[in-house]
């Protein structure tokens, strides 16, 4: 009796030390081997020697731009390389073989396994018949440990063809191959994207390149797809990831014969967008667009499309000036505030500048207009700032509404039925032709013997009117030098950025 008692209490030890082996073994972190090539032989040739000849074939036929700056994020297709091959080492020799990277992100959203959140590949290699891409094992390891919806999910990895498609080309390309770390996203949903962007973000930087891999519409026709992709191209290039979803949203509305997806991989390039957003020296530029049905082997009834598209860094001087919709809203409701007390309490309106961007605080040029019942009840603009933009809608607010010589001076009661719409204005250009004067998208402004006037680029909708229609109004009625009296003055064009709340009935 005795014995079966220390027997059963040694079965017991024994056992429990197993359990805790078996729980300390089951909570270490899994740590991958090199993975290997799983669509060498489909998407793209598996021997070296085939893949550097089919690699040099297409880089030598691609059609590179040259941006201005550094590129820092690159949309490329990931379909087999005879029918996007093309476009995606556009792509990519946009981009000089030199350039110093220390990292590239690969962002794909997922084909074939759902899960949530997102799988970054931990440590290893990625091998393909190029030899290996090196994972950045330290910052793999920080966005999995620091982040409860970031893991390695091993299927995602191993079944995923859009990451694995693009390392061929890096190699190729590059002459110092960057650390890699790719990422596959699992979910598809805006919250999946601007999460795992604000995750991203502090590795948004010039020193590392951000690939993201997606097609465009799958399986329309071959004019269908070019209409679809490039008003998915167009939404991309805003640069404003509510557009583009937007946009991607009517896509999917439309009757479009055939029309699986406007983008398979919308989320990741919607991550990219929340990330490019923040950052106002980043222009987007279109590369190249093609679909399969440009391929010797394509067929024209059921097509994907492809883009390349380059985000690079642009200097300060070149720079277009823009605003986001959050500085756009923060200026109409300082003008609304500053209309509002000038004339019921007459005294100006208090900013706090502590909430204020750098954009809405520099020098810039802006027009103020006064609506009522849908008809200008004043306008008065500034071209030659001296002060912050703030500043000088506040004092164009309250001089449209009281000292346009046009109109009598807005009353407190008239408040409820005015509706404001700022024009922020670039710099002037001075233009030798007419031609330079782009009609709707450009204002005129004109000066003869210290007389001037000018038309917002808004003016030509409004009105209907020709060029030259507008060019004679401007002269006779705005600066006073006659129907003709522009050929012989000095013509400026410049852009504006229009803020406006819904007009009022």
């Amino acid at each position: 009796m005795e014995m079966n008692r220390y027997k059963s209490l040694y079965i017991c030890a024994i056992a429990a030390l197993l359990l805790s082996f078996c729980t300390c073994m089951a909570q270490q972190p899994v740590t991958p081997a090199d993975r290997k090539p799983v669509f060498a032989g489909t998407f793209y040739p598996a021997s070296k020697p085939a893949l550097e000849a089919q690699l040099q074939k297409l880089f030598k036929s691609a059609r590179a731009i040259t941006p201005k700056g550094k590129v820092q994020t690159l949309i490329v297709p990931h379909a087999g390389y005879d029918y996007s091959g093309m476009v995606a080492s556009s792509g990519y020799k946009s981009i000089p073989p030199d350039t110093p990277y220390k990292n590239i992100f690969i962002i794909a959203s997922s084909h074939r396994e759902q899960f949530q959140g997102c799988s970054v590949y931990p440590s290893g290699n990625y091998i393909t018949p190029l030899g290996k891409a090196k994972v950045n094992q330290e910052i793999a390891s920080a966005l999995i440990n620091g982040h409860k919806n970031i893991s390695y999910n091993e299927k995602a990895h191993d079944r995923e063809h859009s990451i694995e498609v693009q390392i061929p080309y890096i190699q190729y390309h590059f002459k110092d191959m960057p650390l890699i770390v790719p990422i596959v996203m699992g979910t598809s949903s805006l919250a999946a994207a601007r999460e795992l962007a604000l995750t991203l973000l502090p590795y948004f930087t010039p020193e590392n390149l951000f690939i993201i891999s997606s097609d465009f519409s799958h399986y329309p026709a071959y004019e269908d797809a070019k209409q679809i992709d490039k008003i998915t191209g167009d939404a991309i290039l805003t640069k404003d990831p509510e557009t583009f979803y937007k946009t991607l949203r009517n896509s999917n509305a439309k009757p479009v014969k055939n029309l699986a997806t406007p983008s398979c991989g919308w989320s990741s390039i919607l991550t990219m967008l929340y990330m490019a957003d923040r950052r106002p020296d980043l222009e987007l530029l279109p590369v190249i667009y093609q679909n399969s049905g440009d391929s010797d082997i394509g067929d024209k009834e059921r097509v994907v499309g492809y883009w390349a598209i380059a985000g690079n860094i642009i200097s300060p001087e070149e720079r277009p000036f823009a605003l986001s919709k959050t500085e756009q809203e923060l200026l109409l409701d300082i003008s609304r505030a500053t209309l509002e007390t000038y004339l019921d309490e007459g005294k100006l309106y208090q900013v706090d500048q502590d909430d204020l961007t750098s954009h809405v605080k520099q020098p810039c040029g802006v027009f103020v207009s006064l609506y009522m019942g849908g008809r200008l009840r004043g306008c008065i603009g500034n071209f030659s700032p001296d002060k912050p933009l703030f500043a000088l809608v506040q004092e164009m607010t309250i001089a449209a509404a009281t000292h346009d010589k046009r109109f009598a001076a807005v009353e407190a009661p008239e408040l409820p039925y005015i509706s404001i719409e700022i024009s922020v204005l670039t710099p002037l250009q001075k233009i030798s032709s007419i031609e330079e004067f782009e009609l709707g998208r450009h204002g005129i402004y004109m000066i003869k013997d210290g007389r001037s006037g000018t038309y917002l680029p808004q003016v030509a909708e409004q009105t209907g009117w020709s060029k030259e229609d507008l060019l004679g109004h401007c002269s006779r009625e705005k600066a006073g030098l006659g129907w003709d009296g522009w050929k012989e003055a000095d013509l400026y064009v410049y852009e504006a950025i229009i803020i406006g709340e819904e007009k009022k009935k």
